[in-house]
């Protein structure tokens, strides 16, 4: 915990490496100081085919699935942080969007918490 999924348009994978972009994504959530370092988890789908608008623009979007219990601020401050990251990477890139969503305890398994 926590995820963070990007998903975006293919052309996006020719103008930066996968692996940097997903750097970006790590350290930017990494210095909210929300996190326990060993804890992020950032994974990439890009789409081949996709309609955004009625047209083909480039486009990234993360959904970042966070454990309950942050407040609103911090959430909001997530959230512009990866955004502004992502926008200083990809400028003219016309859609960079993230929701963050939480996670509820009672609802949350991992294989640690399995005997």
């Amino acid at each position: 915990m926590p995820h963070f999924i990007i998903e975006c348009s293919q052309p996006i994978m020719e103008q930066q490496r996968p692996e940097a972009i997903i750097e970006t994504v790590y350290n930017t959530a990494d210095a909210t100081n929300l996190f326990a370092k060993g804890d992020i988890k950032v994974r990439i789908n890009p789409y081949i085919y996709y309609n955004v608008g009625g047209d083909t623009k480039d486009f990234i979007h993360v959904f970042g699935n966070i454990m309950e219990g942050r407040t609103e601020e911090q959430k909001n401050n997530l959230s512009r942080s990866i955004v502004k990251a992502l926008k200083e990477m990809f400028p003219e890139t016309p859609i960079i969007s993230i929701n963050i969503r939480d996670f509820d305890k009672s609802g949350y398994c991992n294989k640690s918490m399995v005997e």
